[in-house]
C-alpha cells in the first residue's frame, strides 16, 4: 500500500505504537501524541501472556490466534531475543475443580487449540522450573502459549518508527479529537496545539471512552484496576506462563518474574489526584504466593510495582474500528492487548488507509453500542 494520508495517533501504548508503525509501512505519514512517556500505562503493566485459551466467541478466538501468529513469525526472524519467548501457558484451577479443568481442556481440543491435560506428576517431562506439589489436581499445558515484555516491543517497534519518519510528540497531556463538519480533522493538546489529520487513532486504554464520548459516542468501560510486579533477579529454569488460583507468573527480561493476580484488588487505594496505593506486605504477599510455584521455592522479593486501570471494555470484546458518528475517527480499546497488538496494528492500518473494512473485525465495531 501507498498512501499520502496523514493519520494522528492518540496514545503511545502498544496499540498506538503498533497502528502508527504499520500506518508508515503503508506509506502515511504519522503523528503519535503521547499523554506523559510511552508505554506509560497499561503497556507498561500488563502481564502479556500470548494466548486464546479457554472459551470465548470465536471472532474474539480467531483474532487472538492470528495475533499469536504475527508473533511467532517476530519470534522467528530472532528467536534469541530476551523480550520475546514462546515457552508454553500452564494453568490450574483450586481443590476441588477437576470437573471445570477437564472441561476447559475437553474445550480447547474441539476447537482444535493445541492443550495438553496433566496430572502433576507429569508437569516436570512437559515444563521445566515448577513446583508439581502447587497443584492439587490437573493442569493444563498450552504449548504453543509464549510471552512479551511490551516495554521492550515498544523500544523495539518505535526504531522502525523514527527510521520511516514519524512524528513523536511526547508529554501532550490530554488530547482532545477535533471536529468539522461531522467528521474528524485532527487533534488538540491541553496546552492548545493542534495537529491537523485526514484520519485520527484514539488508542487510549482504560481512558478512551472518556475521549469519545464529547463525541456523542458511548462505549461501556468495564476496566478494573490493577498491579503489575517485577521481582528482583532470581536463579529458575522457569519457561513458561502460569495462570494459578493465587498467582499469575511469567518470566521476564534478566532473570526477573513478572506477577500478576486479582485477590488483591480491594486492597488498592486510589487517590484524588489519579495516583494509586497498596500496602507492601500485599505486594509481598503476591510475591510469596508466586514463589510456592516455582521449584525449589526461591525467595521473590518485589523489585518495582505499577497499579492502574487495565483495559477492558463493558461487554469484554474488543472495540476496533471507525466510530459511526464520526467518520474518519478509529478506535482500538480492548482486553488482551498484548496479543492482540500487532494484528490490530495491522488491520486498522489497513482500514485507515483503504477505507476497506476488514472482516475479522466485523463484530468489535464500536457501532454495536449504539
Amino acid at each position: 500500500m501507498s498512501s499520502t494520508k496523514h493519520v494522528a495517533v492518540i496514545g503511545g501504548g502498544i496499540l498506538g505504537v503498533s497502528t502508527a508503525v504499520h500506518l508508515l509501512r503503508g506509506g502515511a505519514s504519522v503523528t503519535l501524541l503521547t499523554e506523559q512517556g510511552l508505554a506509560s500505562e497499561a503497556t507498561g503493566r500488563s502481564l502479556s501472556w500470548l494466548n486464546s485459551a479457554g472459551e470465548r466467541s470465536t471472532p474474539y478466538h480467531q483474532l487472538r490466534v492470528a495475533g499469536v501468529d504475527r508473533y511467532r513469525t517476530l519470534f522467528a526472524s530472532d528467536p534469541t531475543r530476551e523480550w520475546l519467548q514462546f515457552g508454553g501457558g500452564l494453568m490450574w484451577n483450586a481443590a476441588g475443580q477437576k470437573e471445570a479443568t477437564e472441561a476447559r481442556h475437553a474445550y480447547e481440543e474441539s476447537i482444535g487449540y493445541d492443550s495438553k491435560l496433566l496430572a502433576p506428576e507429569d508437569i516436570a517431562k512437559i515444563t521445566p522450573g515448577i513446583d508439581s506439589g502447587a497443584v492439587p489436581e490437573n493442569a493444563i499445558f498450552n504449548p504453543g502459549e509464549g510471552w512479551v515484555s511490551l516495554p521492550d516491543l515498544v523500544n523495539f517497534l518505535m526504531e522502525e518508527f523514527h527510521a520511516l519518519g514519524g512524528r513523536l510528540v511526547l508529554n501532550a497531556g490530554k488530547v482532545a479529537v477535533t471536529v468539522d463538519g461531522g467528521k474528524a480533522t485532527g487533534v488538540e493538546t491541553s496546552g492548545g496545539a493542534t495537529y491537523a489529520a485526514d484520519a485520527v487513532l484514539v488508542a487510549c486504554g482504560a481512558a478512551t471512552p472518556g475521549v469519545v464520548k464529547p463525541l456523542g459516542v458511548e462505549i461501556p468501560n468495564g476496566s478494573p484496576v490493577s498491579m503489575l510486579v517485577v521481582t528482583k533477579p532470581v536463579e529458575h529454569r522457569v519457561t513458561a506462563v502460569m495462570n494459578t488460583p493465587r498467582a499469575a507468573v511469567r518470566p521476564n527480561p534478566g532473570r526477573t518474574f513478572a506477577l500478576d493476580h486479582d485477590w488483591y484488588e480491594e486492597h488498592i487505594t486510589e487517590h484524588p489526584d489519579g495516583s494509586f496505593t497498596i500496602p507492601d506486605d500485599i505486594v509481598q504477599e503476591l510475591a510469596d504466593e508466586s514463589s510456592k510455584l516455582i521449584d525449589g521455592n526461591p525467595e521473590l522479593k518485589p523489585a518495582s510495582w505499577k497499579i492502574g486501570y487495565k483495559p477492558i471494555p463493558g461487554d469484554g470484546e474488543p472495540v476496533f474500528g471507525e466510530l459511526g458518528q464520526v467518520p474518519g475517527c478509529f478506535v482500538a480499546f480492548t482486553h488482551s492487548g498484548a496479543t492482540l497488538a500487532l494484528i490490530a496494528g495491522e488491520l486498522l492500518s489497513g482500514e485507515i488507509l483503504t477505507g476497506r473494512k476488514h472482516p475479522m473485525l466485523a463484530t468489535f465495531r464500536p457501532g454495536r453500542f449504539s
